[in-house]
């Protein structure tokens, strides 16, 4: 099996729905959606936030190429990537909220820890 979740959509869709989910819990320190979608946007959060650890021109080049806000940008690599430096990855958590109303898709709770 391939190394991500397709998500029911095209690639570019994909990788916008991606985007923007991954700027919103960087930028609110947690979201409410599906599992699969956490699990997803779980991943990328942690290699941005491993940027933000790194703290040079480049990794904030990388960063601003994939998170859509400027001032996000700079919140994760003032205020959020500091908090974690001496811990090694596992910057996320994933709590089960239940099932949604309208089709029983399992809904999560993705925050920092």
């Amino acid at each position: 099996m391939a190394g991500y979740r397709k998500l029911g959509r095209p690639t570019d869709q994909r990788r916008a729905m991606l985007r923007n989910l991954v700027t919103s819990f960087l930028e609110h320190g947690k979201i409410i959606t599906t599992g699969t979608r956490a699990k997803e946007t779980q991943s990328i959060a942690e290699k941005m936030i491993t940027l933000g650890k790194r703290g040079d021109l480049h990794a904030r080049r990388q960063a601003l190429a994939y998170i859509t806000k400027e001032d996000v940008v700079k919140k994760l690599f003032d205020d959020i990537a500091p908090k974690y430096t001496e811990r090694n990855g596992g910057y996320t958590r994933i709590m089960k909220v239940g099932p949604r109303r309208g089709d029983a898709a399992e809904v999560v709770v993705l925050e920092l820890v």
